[in-house]
């Protein structure tokens, strides 16, 4: 999900960048460079697409979560503010709707709507949702209706937090909870274009930030608390993990290390991958990419960390953040590659470490789909959303 201010002027341009393969270097100092000019890739594409819900279709799919205790399921987030659940082992099933907030879920704006879904890894029946009102972002809890544990009760939310948005654009929207338990939220840095309340340096906004709340308990008339070793709980809002960030459309953890991977959607010239470290500032809206943004020469870098890899215009106009791979039904070359994708293009790619910590970018396929968003099933399958409605496995 990238601005709307560029997306139809810079679509026209991304679709003659099919095909493209870039890298960025880290040096010794673990500092990315970019790579040299794109190459076209002359290969056989190694996965595909299965349309494994064959016609059905969904509105606006913007994320496929699971659930503990459901390995057979999929949970599937529509943007105009239901929740579905289809059955992996019974595909020809229809879907099932588990919530349906519609009627509190303004989604008029492309980036506005229901965004992000998380249930509690350890009580199920326990659901966090990420919804935007017309003026503000919402992270709210459902429980399952005692009548139905498949399903959600509307009835019964729970506002845990809420803050203002400006504009309607630059949401953010995920929610995931961390090894460590927390619920870490992804905020945008309000909207408009070139973040024009610099929201995403400003440590007592809540915009442009990931964030970390402890859902477990609640404390000073909270619906949360704040994990003690949160970085900001002395020098501004406590709830802040990380910061300088424009746009993070889709953070995913790896399963193996607990690293935090985010993509964060560019202005006019660059999209990123970051993982993000606790305190960690990305940058925005000092530079976007490695580039100065304002001033746009002669910023200061210091205490800046660098993404892992950026890639320009040329290729994409809006990162779709998606997971470390750790299945067993694709290519073993795959296994510990970062897959993700452009939603302008629709151009897949795999990211990984080569030699001397060299960052290598594969292109997997171009899909002919706005991909808006990756789901990881149970078994570590992973699927794609696309703005057409569509559910695809990658195979």
């Amino acid at each position: 999900m990238g601005a709307n201010e560029r997306r139809i002027a810079g679509l026209v341009l991304c679709l003659l960048a099919m095909g493209i393969i870039m890298t960025a270097c880290r040096g010794q100092n673990g500092t990315p460079t970019t790579g040299g000019s794109p190459t076209r890739a002359e290969q056989a594409a190694i996965v595909s697409l299965a349309d494994i819900f064959k016609d059905e279709r969904f509105d606006k799919p913007v994320g496929l979560e699971t659930r503990k205790g459901y390995e057979d399921v999929v949970y599937i987030v529509e943007q105009p503010g239901r929740v579905l659940s289809k059955n992996l082992k019974k595909p020809d099933e229809p879907a099932a709707v588990v919530l349906d907030i519609r009627n509190r879920v303004y989604d008029e704006g492309n980036e506005q709507g229901l965004l992000g879904l998380a249930f509690h890894p350890n009580r199920p029946n326990e659901a966090y949702v990420n919804y935007t009102t017309k003026s503000h972002t919402i992270i709210a809890r459902y429980k399952a209706d005692p009548q139905n544990q498949e399903r959600l009760e509307p009835t019964g939310e729970q506002v845990v937090l809420t803050f203002e948005q400006p504009y309607a654009n630059h949401n953010g929207g995920q929610l995931a909870f961390g090894l460590d338990g927390y619920l870490y939220v992804a905020t945008g840095d309000g909207g408009s274009a070139g973040d024009p309340n610099n929201n995403g340096q400003n440590l007592d906004s809540l915009l442009g930030k990931i964030l970390r709340i402890d859902v477990n308990a609640s404390a000073e008339g909270l619906a949360y608390s704040i994990p003690p070793d949160n970085p900001f709980v002395e020098s501004g809002a406590p709830e802040i993990y990380a910061y300088g960030l424009r746009n993070p459309w889709r953070f995913s953890f790896e399963g193996e290390t607990g690293r935090l991977w985010a993509a964060d959607v560019g202005q006019e010239r660059f999209e990123e991958i970051n993982i993000i470290k606790k305190g960690g500032n990305y940058g925005w809206r000092v530079r976007e990419g490695l580039e100065c943004y304002k001033p746009d020469s002669g910023c200061q870098r210091d205490g800046l960390i660098d993404p892992i890899y950026v890639y320009d215009h040329e290729a994409g106009i809006s990162v779709t953040g998606g997971y470390v791979y750790r299945g067993n039904e694709l290519p073993r070359e795959l296994v510990g590659a970062y897959l993700y994708a452009d939603y302008g293009t629709g151009t897949m790619w795999a990211l990984s470490t080569g030699d001397e910590g060299r960052m290598v970018n594969r292109t997997l396929l171009e899909t002919g789909e706005n991909i808006t968003s990756f789901g990881r099933d149970s078994n570590g399958e992973l699927y794609v959303c696309t703005q057409g409605g569509k559910i695809l496995k990658i195979i």
